[in-house]
């Protein structure tokens, strides 16, 4: 073989080499892109992510963690007050147990309620609770504030002591007085405290104050304090008021007239004052209140006829009580003061008796309101006083002084507008609500 020939033999061998050579890499390239191709058509079926993915123990590399926005944790505060306010908005709530509600039988014709007969029957009830309202008893400590820090106040100065001097009974003196019990009835009172401080051997002024206390209960302290009526059931009784304009007979009389009406009194009322032109009217508002008949005169008439022709009205109907409003008059009026003596005299001689004859004072006239007094039970037969306007009066030692000096019970007191405001006086409860 030549050269020539050898020299192209290797040639042909080199091409075949790198033809060989090419190919293989060109196959290889082509393997590799179909490769790529595949995976991506393998990753798009992905297996189903559980719920609960805590609980399943996958820990594969090629699933991912469920993100937060997928699966929302429950909030059971904020599912409680969207039910709240649910309810609230008046929706039903989606538990039975919740929103259940009794069903309201269905009442035929004949069952359906009457309802007038419902609506009287809570008419009758409001007027029972505000009778009830009216008719409750005031706290007499607590009407009598005014009296209570005037007294108190006075005796500030000697409680702060700690021995008994002469001082101690000048300062019990100096408040008596002021709290308008009077010279004689303070020094009366001074000097029974004085007894009683030798014969206790009381140490303290503190002590000396309660034993002055005890002893305007006992001068005030009355066997009987009733409002009397007649003992013959077929003779009304008669009450007289009398007093001067202002002081509270009219308003007295009707207070009086509902309570005594409210158990079971048939009452007659008679207008004797003629003199005052709204005296009767406001007499027969307090008549149609309280149920009571009224016999009224003419303007100007003689009182007495009036209260004769109430008496003799009264005992022809069967009534039990006749009240008669007679004319203010100033104790210093002697022809005012003899009327009134007819009054009483035509009174008693009627079919009725007369049982009594109630002086009404208003208390915060104080001293002026005992020298009242001393004129009246001159010209008739005073058998009892009701004080009026206690609770505005700073000087409760008047009740001391009326009854103490003219020796006269105080049998009812008033202490404000209300029917129940009127009560009868009590001299424990009295000395309590003054000194406590």
């Amino acid at each position: 073989m030549t050269v020539l020939q050898i020299i192209l033999l290797v040639s042909a061998v080199s091409l075949l080499l790198i033809a060989t050579v090419t190919v293989s890499r060109v196959r290889n390239r082509s393997s590799d892109s179909r490769q790529q191709y595949k995976k991506p058509a393998k990753s798009t079926v992905q297996p189903e992510k559980p719920l609960h993915p805590a609980t399943t123990g996958t820990t594969g590399n090629n699933l991912e963690p469920d993100e937060p926005a997928e699966t929302e944790p429950e909030q059971p505060e904020e599912h409680g007050k969207a039910e709240n306010l649910k309810e609230a908005d008046g929706e039903i709530a989606a538990d039975p147990k919740k929103s259940a509600r009794p069903e309201e039988p269905e009442l035929e014709e004949s069952e359906e309620p009457d309802r007038p007969a419902e609506a009287e029957a809570d008419t009758a009830h409001e007027e029972t609770e505000t009778e009830a309202v009216e008719e409750a008893r005031p706290s007499l400590r607590d009407r009598l504030k005014k009296a209570r820090n005037a007294l108190t106040s006075s005796l500030a100065q000697t409680l702060k002591r700690s021995t008994i001097s002469e001082e101690t009974w000048d300062e019990l003196t100096e408040t008596l007085i002021r709290a308008d019990v009077g010279l004689k009835i303070t020094d009366e009172l001074i000097e029974k405290t004085k007894d009683k401080t030798r014969s206790s051997k009381l140490k303290t002024p503190a002590e000396v104050v309660v034993a002055l206390q005890e002893e305007i209960r006992e001068s005030l302290r009355m066997d009987n304090r009733d409002l009397l009526k007649s003992s013959n059931p077929d003779k009304p009784s008669i009450w007289l008021f009398l007093g001067v304009n202002g002081a509270g007979k009219t308003t007295t009389i009707g207070k009086l007239a509902m309570q005594e009406s409210r158990s079971g009194t048939r009452i007659m009322l008679a207008a004797g004052d003629t003199f005052r032109a709204a005296a009767a009217e406001q007499l027969a508002i307090w008549a149609e209140r309280t149920g009571a008949d009224i016999v009224k005169g003419a303007a100007g008439a003689d009182p007495a006829s009036v209260v004769y022709d109430s008496v003799a009205s009264a005992a022809a109907k069967g009534f039990d009580l006749v009240m008669v409003d007679t004319a203010g008059r100033l104790h210093t009026n002697h022809n005012l003061i003899d009327e009134l003596r007819k009054i009483r005299r035509v009174a008693d001689k009627g079919a009725a008796k007369v049982t009594e004859v109630l002086l009404v004072l208003d208390a915060t006239m104080g001293q002026n309101g005992l020298a009242q007094a001393r004129q009246f039970t001159e010209a008739v037969d005073v058998t009892g006083v009701v004080l009026t306007k206690l609770d505005g009066s700073a000087k409760g030692g008047i009740v001391v002084a009326v009854q103490t000096e003219l020796n006269i019970p105080v049998k009812l007191v008033g202490v404000g507008e209300g029917l129940g405001d009127l009560m009868p006086f009590d001299e424990t409860e009295f000395t309590d609500a003054l000194f406590n």
